[in-house]
């Protein structure tokens, strides 16, 4: 028996010869006397048929979709009316001697790819992220990822690991959730805010890939508990303007390259890959209120999200839309405003098909000027004595924003609900499991 293992994107080169096959039964089809198999593995899928009087019969009659199984056999040559160009290895098939059962498996609840309603989904997630819709979502997230990497690491952004415990809320205001760190109370991060802007000091432009948690009580179709946050944050600059175009960058690198490599996930959701334009609109908050013909708020309703995604479509061909000037008294604390432009903010919103997927600004770099501003939201600076040591040695002019993965993942797709587009999702009503259980 060949004892090396072959993946299945490499069978079409081992015609004639034996080899040993492993993963999971996808499909069982009986046409006969004889036994066909759909096998998947980490490189796709083969078909395999086990033939009347082999010695793999009596094990084939068992097997059920989701054994894992180890297949010996012989690769053969499809005859040329069974040969089927359209899929992986669909000109040849693999004909079984042997079986063996590396794993058996219990009832299944339902079928794989069935159609459920999400709790159920998300009940038996480590079944329901085999099918093949959900391993389409997480591969699209996973290169969303890598090329937010290598697109920052291209403009000279260096990466760092953001801490998850910190010792009190890192943004000032959202609800943190409480730890016991041995005799002391800790807080689960809600940013790395802090801890970016500090890596300006050593390397101008840092970013990371930072797991945060939020204790607001939602239970929204966008809100989750613990969420994945793409931070950057760079220094030496002018205004917000530069941080902007440094996502717009970003995020055009992103779509371009997923758009490309996975332009078979995007037709299998019937959905276009994003529009980019020639640029993304840059409008004020009270611009879009007028465009909208809306009133005057301090922010935007997702309503509104959703009205002028579809205007910059329409108008510049571009799923993305830029929101500026905020006032600010509604941004976070460190969030700078020029005397000229008072009472409005250098804060952004980056909005992608009717919702917010991203916020920046330029900061507060004066170490006078941010203890006042902390002092002015009532809260007390000794409290962000680590944080306030960078600008106490020197940070020049900085800026940066935060990418939520999940949501990113979500408008990609036209995914209905955040918590598709989260593997494991955390919020106020689930933990894996529903927190009423």
């Amino acid at each position: 028996m060949t004892a090396q293992r072959t993946l299945l994107r490499d069978l079409s080169s081992s015609i004639g010869q034996e080899v040993l096959i492993q993963g999971s039964v996808d499909v069982r089809r009986d046409q006969g006397k004889m036994i066909f198999f759909d096998i998947r593995d980490r490189s796709g899928k083969v078909q395999c048929v086990v033939l009347p009087g082999s010695e793999a019969m009596e094990t084939a009659k068992r097997l059920r979709p989701e054994w894992v199984v180890g297949f010996h056999g012989v690769v053969n040559k499809r005859p040329e009316k069974n040969v089927n160009q359209n899929v992986q290895n669909g000109d040849v098939e693999l004909e079984v001697k042997y079986i063996d059962v590396l794993s058996e498996v219990a009832e299944l609840p339902f079928e794989r790819d069935a159609d459920v309603n999400l709790d159920t989904c998300l009940n038996y997630r480590p079944y329901t992220l085999r099918s093949e819709a959900n391993k389409a979502i997480f591969k699209l997230q996973a290169a969303i990822v890598e090329e937010y990497r290598q697109s920052l690491r291209r403009q000279e952004f260096v990466e760092f690991q953001a801490p998850a415990i910190v010792g009190g809320d890192a943004e000032g205001g959202a609800a943190a959730f409480k730890v016991g760190y041995y005799d002391h109370t800790g807080f689960l991060a809600t940013s790395p805010q802090f801890y970016k802007e500090i890596m300006v000091g050593p390397f101008e432009r840092s970013f990371t890939v930072a797991k945060i948690f939020r204790g607001e009580k939602h239970a929204t179709a966008r809100h989750l508990s613990e969420l994945t946050q793409m931070d950057f944050e760079m220094g030496f600059i002018e205004n917000e303007l530069e941080p902007m175009a440094v996502l717009e960058t970003v995020v055009r690198d992103v779509v371009s390259e997923v758009g490309s490599t996975h332009k078979d996930i995007f037709e299998a959701f019937k959905v276009p890959v994003p529009a980019l334009g020639k640029k993304f609109p840059i409008l004020t908050l009270r611009e879009i209120q007028k465009i909208l013909g809306v009133k005057e708020e301090d922010d935007l309703v997702p309503e509104d999200e959703r009205r002028i995604c579809e205007w910059a479509l329409k108008e510049h061909g571009s799923d993305f839309v830029f929101v500026t000037r905020f006032p600010t008294s509604v941004r976070a604390f460190y969030t700078y405003e020029d005397p000229s432009e008072a009472p409005y903010s250098r804060g952004f919103d980056l909005l992608f098909r009717g919702l917010e997927i991203n916020s920046g600004s330029q900061r507060i770099h004066n170490y006078d000027m941010l203890v006042e501003r902390i002092k002015s939201r009532g809260m007390k600076p000794e409290l962000f004595s680590f944080y306030l040591q960078a600008f106490k040695y020197g940070l020049p002019p900085h800026g940066g924003s935060s990418t939520g993965l999940e949501r990113f993942t979500m408008k990609m797709l036209n995914l209905p609900n955040v918590r598709e587009a989260t593997a494991f999702p955390r919020d106020m009503n689930r933990i894996d499991n529903l927190l009423s259980n």
